[in-house]
C-alpha cells in the first residue's frame, strides 16, 4: 500500500483530502504544522507528500527545500491559495514536482497525483553509463571522466528522463512534465536552457552534443 503525508493546517481541507486519498488506497498520514510535517516527511519518507505553502512554524517552501537537501525523491505536490507566477516558479525550481492552486478540483488533483506515481514507478537501474560519464540514481550522483559534477535536482531529473527514454524523442510535454510537473509557466524557451545547461555538464562538446539532440520544433532525443 502507497503511503501519503498530507501536511495541511486547515482541518476542513485535510478531512477532505484525507478521505479522498484513503479511498483510492493510499495510507495516510497528517499533519498541522510544518515542524511537525517535515519530521513525518524525513523520518517515514512516504511514498507522496501533499504540502501546503503557508503553515505555521514552518512554510512549505522550507520543507520541500529541506526535503530535497536531504535526497529524498519523494513525489511533492505543492497547495497554496497563492498564484502568482513567482510563487509558482519559485516552488518549482526548490523541488517540488507540481504546484495546484486553491481553489482546486479533487479529482484534478488526484489525476496528477496518479501521474506523477506512474513516473516514479518507472523502473531505475541503479547506475547509468553513458559515454565517460556515470549516473546513480539512489544518491544522485553524477561523475564524468571519474570527477563529481555538481548537478541540480532538475538537472538529475532531467538527465534520468533521457536516460530512461534513450533513443526515443521525448516532446517538450513530455520533458516538462517529467521534471517539473504540469505548469503552464514552463516554456520551450525554459525547456531549452535546462538542456543547454544539462549538456555543459555532460557533453565532451556542448557546441556539437553527443547525447542530447534537437529534434526541430518536437522536443529532444538522448542518444548513448
Amino acid at each position: 500500500m502507497k503511503s501519503a503525508l498530507i501536511i495541511e493546517d486547515n482541518s476542513t481541507m485535510l478531512r477532505g483530502l484525507k478521505d479522498n486519498f484513503e479511498s483510492k488506497g493510499f495510507r495516510v498520514r497528517t499533519a498541522r504544522d510544518g515542524e511537525q510535517g517535515l519530521a513525518a516527511a524525513l523520518t517515514e519518507r512516504p511514498d507522496l507528500v501533499i504540502l501546503d505553502v503557508m503553515l505555521p512554524k514552518v512554510n512549505g517552501y522550507e520543507i520541500c527545500s529541506r526535503v530535497r537537501r536531504e535526497k529524498l525523491d519523494t513525489p511533492v505536490i505543492m497547495l497554496s491559495a497563492r498564484d502568482a507566477e513567482t510563487d509558482v516558479v519559485r516552488g518549482l525550481n526548490i523541488g517540488a514536482d507540481d504546484y495546484v492552486t486553491k481553489p482546486f478540483s479533487i479529482k484534478e488533483l488526484l489525476a496528477r497525483v496518479q501521474a506523477l506515481m506512474r513516473r516514479k514507478g518507472a523502473d531505475d537501474p541503479a547506475v547509468y553509463e553513458f559515454g565517460n560519464c556515470r549516473l546513480d540514481t539512489a544518491s544522485e550522483a553524477l561523475t564524468c571522466d571519474g570527477r563529481q559534477i555538481e548537478i541540480s535536482t532538475a538537472q538529475f531529473k532531467m538527465l534520468r528522463l533521457f536516460l530512461r527514454r534513450a533513443g526515443s524523442v521525448l516532446t517538450c510535454d513530455e520533458i516538462r512534465d517529467g521534471v517539473w510537473g504540469y505548469s503552464h509557466f514552463v516554456t520551450r524557451g525554459d525547456i531549452d536552457r535546462a538542456v543547454a545547461g544539462l549538456r555543459d555538464k555532460i557533453e565532451p562538446d556542448p557546441e556539437n552534443p553527443a547525447f542530447i539532440h534537437e529534434v526541430g520544433e518536437t522536443g529532444y532525443k538522448f542518444e548513448v
